[in-house]
């Protein structure tokens, strides 16, 4: 079945902070402080103003998403737990009918930390092949977390500092009115349990997830890339998992993809963003003309526990 995904909806709240402060609250030492900024190349992250929502900004995507249409699904993929009140209890009921989707199906998705987002798209396919479905139905993808809810949870050791945002995207099938902008070709997961621990893992095993994080994405890239019959040299653009600068080069090392096929265009300015990095690169490289039709875009995800998901898409005919 021909899965097609619309253009990715951004969106992030108005406030900015400083990696350095919130490295500085989490009691770092200037040596550390000074490798994240030198070395790791982070300097903002996006943070809600004192009068937004998370929910705020999921439902901005989603409705930019939608675009008026309906979806019969909506699956939310996050990597915190719900932190605050406004995001408890009649949470899901709330979204549906801020989205005008009271009659959809609402699923969250988590427990697999940054690769949930990814992973939805990889589920909203599997309800859209199912026996019986209708050719025309959309699912409705959102991701996002608010990292400044609490820095023990936005500052993760020896490797990054995560923010707040909010994508929103549709996955649908073969009979659906509106041209994909990606065509779906292929994904891949995988785990590895050394490290599902998360982050209760002691430092000399956050050193080592650190250290071979990389190595594993590449396999499971390479595994989604064999699955959409092409090697990883003939990828055009590689979304990443957006923690640190070592990351991707390690990264680029070990596949022999080429750091000019990397995007990291985003790191500086926003940072980490747990499960929305790569869509929101992609969102960024259509947006400013990078993409032509028929290029080949790779998503990479990674989650601590540990968790990666990679998905290919081709870029389709712009109208």
């Amino acid at each position: 079945m021909s899965v097609g995904l619309s253009r990715v909806a951004v969106q992030l709240p108005r406030g900015i902070e400083a990696v350095d402060d919130v490295l500085v609250r989490s009691g770092c030492r200037p040596m550390e402080r000074r490798m994240f900024a030198k070395v790791y190349g982070l300097r903002d992250s996006p943070t809600l103003a004192a009068d937004e929502r998370m929910e705020d900004l999921l439902v901005e995507a989603g409705r930019a998403a939608l675009d008026g249409g309906p979806a019969a699904l909506i699956l939310y993929g996050h990597t915190l737990l719900m932190a605050e009140v406004d995001l408890c209890g009649e949470f899901p009921d709330r979204l549906r009918s801020r989205l005008g989707l009271s009659g959809s199906r609402f699923y969250g998705l988590s427990h697999i930390n940054c690769a949930s987002v990814l992973r939805a798209v990889e589920l909203a396919r599997s309800f859209l092949g199912r026996p019986g479905a209708d050719p025309d139905e959309r699912v409705l993808v959102l991701g996002g977390d608010q990292g400044s809810a609490s820095d023990r949870g936005r500052f993760i050791t020896g490797s990054t500092v995560a923010g707040d945002s909010a994508i929103g995207l549709l996955v649908h099938g073969p009979g659906a009115a509106a041209r994909p902008r990606y065509r779906y070709l292929a994904g891949a997961s995988g785990r590895d349990t050394r490290f599902h621990r998360n982050m209760r893992m002691p430092a000399e095993e956050f050193a080592l997830f650190n250290r071979i994080c990389s190595e594993q994405a590449v396999e499971t890239l390479d595994r989604a890339a064999r699955a959409a019959g092409l090697a990883m040299d003939r990828l055009d653009h590689v979304m990443l998992h957006l923690s640190n600068q070592v990351f991707a080069r390690s990264f680029s090392r070990q596949s022999g993809i080429p750091k000019d096929r990397i995007h990291l265009d985003l790191l500086a300015e926003r940072g980490h963003n747990f499960g929305t990095d790569a869509l929101m690169a992609l969102q960024h490289a259509d947006r400013t003309g990078r993409l032509r039709p028929g290029d080949r875009c790779a998503l990479v995800a990674i989650g601590l526990g540990a968790y990666f998901q990679a998905v290919i898409v081709e870029v389709a005919e712009d109208r």
